[in-house]
């Protein structure tokens, strides 16, 4: 590109409605001017989950005046951006139709390019954003709906060499919390009381340890916490330190093996990489005692650990921007305003194969 690109980007994939202006610039380098996240966290905190009704409402509500106030912030106009980007899945199809039928509605307007982002490319550039990482890169997507390890080789051009096959870490951690009384969010949560637990009282399952396939397990686990609690119950303060620092260590122990194997993977596949890197990214990214496990892991295995700073780990548009923003730079074309959003869209399509088609869409 022969001049910097500003870009306006939207997300209400699900329970985060955010808008955001991105600037890139000639050479590569990324600036975030604005980035505005409505949390929902009280809206569904009562029911210890994302309620998609409700978020969905919640995104009509507030996406307007949040898109105002991130132009205002970049101290520019909608007529100043070069381009909108907004989330068209996966996600809970309410909010991706308000997103994405907001940005069409203003690129119509505006007379504005849109692009249709994949939510997962926007975690798999962040850290070229953050970073400027070089191509190619593994990621390690850990949220409430995703558990996937990634290879990034390029914009567009993602292998998924591993998924859960069952349950997302982020949702084990969710029901761990929910199961045992604690509040929603259940991730921090859970962290917080794992802190002053005994790890090692219980001995939880490290589903797929071993197995030469990178894929993960988190349902097995989760039963077994139940049955652990059941075991003991009525369950006092400690007992569910235990149980949750128990827990976390099965799942720190867990990921060690899974991306330990992934590393020698890419060692394997790039052997003229010098010092390559492993990206984390996702609400379970801010995880504390799982990010020592990764990156005590890369140190050991002659890898750099990425880890974007915590806000832009967990759902946000300035992701979404910047992804629209590669895709600008990498020449590949705007999306036609007749386009659908997919609450089911994995980020390696040649991975749709994989686990069939549902009504939603591919499985992947």
């Amino acid at each position: 590109m022969n001049r910097p690109l500003r870009i306006l980007g939207i997300e209400t994939s699900c329970d985060e409605t955010a808008a955001s202006v991105v600037l890139r610039e000639t050479d590569g380098r990324g600036e975030i001017l604005s980035d505005v996240v409505l949390s929902q966290l009280e809206e569904h905190s009562a029911y210890g989950g994302v309620v998609p009704e409700i978020a969905a409402r919640a995104h009509v509500e507030a996406l307007d005046t949040l898109i105002a106030e991130a132009l205002a912030r970049a101290q520019m106009s909608l007529s100043q951006v070069d381009a909108i980007a907004a989330t068209s899945g996966p996600g809970l199809i309410g909010g991706l139709i308000v997103g994405l039928m907001t940005g069409k509605a203003m690129a119509r307007a505006a007379g504005k390019p849109l692009y249709a982002i994949n939510h997962l490319e926007g975690h798999a550039l962040t850290a070229r954003l953050t970073h400027g990482l070089a191509f190619p890169y593994l990621m390690l997507l850990v949220s409430g709906g995703h558990t996937q390890l990634v290879l990034v080789r390029g914009i567009g051009d993602y292998e998924r060499w591993g998924t859960t096959i069952d349950d997302a870490l982020g949702e084990a951690f969710d029901k761990t919390a929910k199961l045992l009384g604690l509040p929603y969010p259940g991730g921090p949560a859970v962290e917080r009381a794992a802190r002053s637990g005994n790890p090692e009282r219980f001995t939880f399952p490290r589903p797929l340890v071993g197995e030469a396939r990178l894929d993960f397990s988190f349902s097995g686990l989760k039963t077994a916490v139940r049955q652990a609690a059941q075991a003991i119950a009525p369950v006092g303060e400690q007992d569910i330190a235990d149980i949750c620092a128990s827990f976390q260590h099965a799942v720190s122990r867990t990921l060690k093996d899974r991306i330990g194997r992934g590393l020698q993977r890419f060692r394997e596949t790039y052997p003229d990489v010098g010092r390559p890197s492993l990206v984390v990214a996702g609400g379970v990214a801010a995880n504390q005692a799982l990010r020592v496990t990764l990156d005590s892991l890369c140190d050991k295995n002659g890898f750099d650990f990425v880890a974007p700073p915590l806000h832009l780990c967990t759902d946000n548009a300035a992701m979404i921007a910047w992804a629209g923003a590669e895709r600008i730079a990498a020449g590949l074309p705007a999306d036609d305003l007749s386009v659908s959003p997919r609450a089911r869209w994995p980020l390696d399509g040649n991975a749709e194969t994989l686990l069939g088609f549902g009504k939603r869409g591919a499985k992947a």
